[in-house]
């Protein structure tokens, strides 16, 4: 084996990007955000407000830690995941009518809300309350009704 590493040594050079690959296809497929890609792909450009290296968690617990740009405007909820965690995570943008807050809560000093994205996908997005506030103030009217708990 070593005799074949060393004379092909651009091997570790290939195996190591298609790893990596896979590993954010499957955090894609985990996560729920290649379910929302289905029918929320961004197809053209977004003009909004835009927050980055946002934080957020999604579902089974992948956590999207400072590699998120969040952005929203009157049509909707824009989200992109940085150019080299892209594999698997194409942008998205969902329309308002496609996202609901379920809960806000707060922990000793830090306050959380958690959206639901995609009526039929329903996939747990859950980020600060400060960059909800950010959000909200950017989606104006269109912000969605909160759930009552």
């Amino acid at each position: 084996m070593q005799r074949f590493i060393d004379s092909h040594p651009f091997i570790p050079f290939l195996i190591f990007p298609l790893f990596w690959c896979a590993i954010l296809w499957l955090i894609g497929k985990f996560s729920g955000w290649s379910a929302l890609a289905q029918r929320f792909r961004l197809t053209s450009s977004f003009l909004g407000q835009r927050s980055s290296f946002q934080s957020a968690r999604m579902r089974w617990g992948a956590n999207y830690g400072s590699c998120l740009t969040v952005g929203a405007d009157a049509s909707g909820l824009y989200l992109a995941v940085m150019f080299i965690f892209r594999t698997g995570h194409p942008s998205l943008l969902l329309p308002w009518h496609e996202v609901s807050v379920q809960r806000r809560w707060k922990m000793v000093f830090f306050r959380y809300v958690e959206l639901t994205l995609g009526r039929e996908e329903q996939i747990p997005f859950r980020i600060s309350g400060r960059l909800a506030d950010r959000i909200q103030a950017a989606a104006g009217a269109n912000w969605p009704v909160e759930a009552v708990t």
